[in-house]
């Protein structure tokens, strides 16, 4: 008797993973099915980022359940949320990422002059919908778009006017960047910046980021406040990428010490797969609405100050003598969400005397 690799896979996974979604992707009011691998009295709950209980517990009936008819809260969610497994009121294994799949948000810019009062930049002002109406309230000041929201009458708005289309719903991986300084654990923000965050996520899962130099170092503004540390370029020259440019995204994700970001060229959507790490909240503010921050370290404070202390060849590029190089990257289960608990980033280490 033979067994199917699709079978067996499933199988394996299961033992994995409690909770598996059936499809990556769902649309809008059609079966979501979850399968289950948890025993008698198990629950599930269903959080916003930071913890807050959206819907649940909700007593788990089968191996086998369609969550959008148990929680139809999932049909009302304007950002990612999280699925989490309940075992004797503790939460077990990681969540699946439930994420709606809305229209864009697309950058409204304007021409403005850099310090030197010559070279002009694109400043992000303001983001419309792609799905308003003229007639409708279609635009947000930089990162005001709301963490969550309640449907609207009209099938697959919400109560900003955004479409919802349906849920892309996979488990919630952490990226572990294996440095030649050390390793960099970062918790992705799909809550935050779903695009962006999924990008990130699969070109790590694909095998990118192995062998790459962070080309670029800047340890302080003209301030002296800690800038950021770059890589993601396979060619080290600060102009490769993975052959797109990706759309950019509203994040509600504040840089500061240790978030992860998009970098670009002067073109909102110029992002591919160059990417950098903030090192103070005081040198990075200015960023916020003009990148899509999309994640933060939960470890390697030390390894990323010690990246931003190589010594450069070249300051005014921020090229180093020797760069330090990312080893590779890998996704790696992520912790259980507890109900009403933050997993919150790591804070600068304090230098040592």
């Amino acid at each position: 008797m033979s067994i199917s690799i699709a079978l067996v896979f499933t199988y394996l996974s299961t033992l994995a993973q409690p909770l598996v979604a059936e499809r990556l992707y769902n649309g809008l009011d059609r079966p979501v099915i979850v399968q289950m691998t948890a025993p008698t009295g198990s629950e599930l709950v269903l959080l916003n980022g930071d913890g807050s209980l959206i819907s649940g517990p909700m007593p788990i009936q089968s191996d086998r359940m369609d969550i959008s008819k148990e929680m139809p809260e999932v049909w009302a969610l304007e950002r990612a949320a999280y699925l989490q497994l309940i075992i004797n009121g503790q939460a077990s294994g990681s969540p699946l990422v439930l994420e709606p799949l809305r229209s864009r948000m697309v950058p409204q810019v304007t021409k403005q002059l850099r310090p030197d009062g010559e070279t002009s930049y694109q400043r992000i002002d303001q983001w419309k919908d792609e799905a308003a109406t003229d007639s409708g309230s279609s635009e947000t000041e930089e990162n005001n778009d709301p963490v969550g929201g309640q449907a609207d009458s009209e099938k697959g708005t919400t109560s900003t006017g955004a479409m919802i289309s349906g849920l892309r719903i996979y488990p919630e991986r952490d990226v572990k960047l294996n440095t030649s300084e050390g390793e960099i654990v970062l918790q992705l923000r799909p809550d935050a910046a779903p695009n962006t965050s999924w990008n990130f996520r699969q070109l790590v899962d694909g095998g990118f980021y192995r062998l790459i130099p962070f080309h670029r170092i800047v340890p302080l503004t003209r301030d002296g406040h800690g800038f950021v540390i770059q890589a993601g370029d396979p060619t080290g020259t600060g102009e490769g990428g993975p052959g797109y440019w990706l759309p950019i995204e509203p994040s509600t994700l504040p840089h500061d010490f240790g978030v992860i970001s998009m970098a670009r060229a002067d073109e909102p959507d110029s992002a591919g797969s160059q990417i950098f790490i903030c090192l103070s909240r005081e040198g990075t503010a200015r960023l916020d609405g003009q990148y899509a921050s999309f994640g933060e370290a939960v470890q390697g404070g030390n390894v990323i100050v010690s990246i931003s202390k190589t010594n450069l060849e070249d300051p005014a590029t921020g090229r180093p003598e020797t760069p330090p190089m990312i080893l590779d990257a890998v996704l790696i289960d992520s912790p259980a969400r507890e109900p009403g608990i933050i997993r919150k980033p790591i804070s600068k280490p304090i230098p040592e005397e």
